[in-house]
């Protein structure tokens, strides 16, 4: 296995510390750490209602960082999404590959092989990349609305490689339906 530097530019600031990413403001911390405080407050209020809290607040982020992405880098539509799953994939989350996507629709589909959680939690039996759902969702919508379209979306893991017989995690985004 080979290792490379990172390919995303880090700067830190020389007074404060804080470091940035594409003029963003980011953490660095040990995976471990990151992942065993997730597991902590899981077992605290279960996973299924924490899954619903990191559902609204990651769809809230990835809305934000992919405005604020597209505005830095003058970049629209596919484009975006493309690099919002690669800045994931270098920040060590696992590997995001986009399988389908069709903005105009609403639907997407991303494999994650590698994931940071399954890494930590090994095989479960369950799906434990759940943070990153609402993720897919925030982005589509930002993009999908910076475009004109008017579709909604809603995101769905499928399977996670944490699950037996399972080598890699599937999210699937789908439109919601207009009421």
């Amino acid at each position: 296995m080979g290792t490379h530097a990172p390919e995303m530019p880090i700067l830190v600031d020389d007074e404060t510390g804080v470091w940035t990413t594409d003029a963003l403001p980011m953490l660095y911390v040990p995976r471990h750490f990151f992942v065993n405080n997730h597991m902590g407050i899981e077992e605290e209020i279960g996973a299924e209602r924490y899954a619903e809290i990191l559902y609204k607040a990651g769809y809230k982020s990835a809305y934000y960082w992919c405005e604020k992405e597209a505005e830095a880098h003058g970049i629209s539509g596919r484009e975006v999404f493309e690099h919002y799953m690669k800045r994931l994939s270098q920040r060590g989350w696992g590997l995001f590959i986009i399988e389908e996507l069709d903005l105009e629709s609403g639907r997407a589909r991303v494999r994650l092989e590698n994931s940071a959680f399954v890494y930590q939690y090994g095989k479960v039996n369950r799906k434990v990349d759940y943070m990153f759902t609402g993720w897919f969702a925030g982005a589509m919508d930002q993009i999908a609305e910076s475009l004109g379209y008017p579709v909604r979306t809603r995101a769905e893991q499928t399977q996670s490689a944490a699950e037996e017989g399972c080598d890699y995690g599937i999210f699937e985004v789908t439109p919601v339906a207009k009421q």
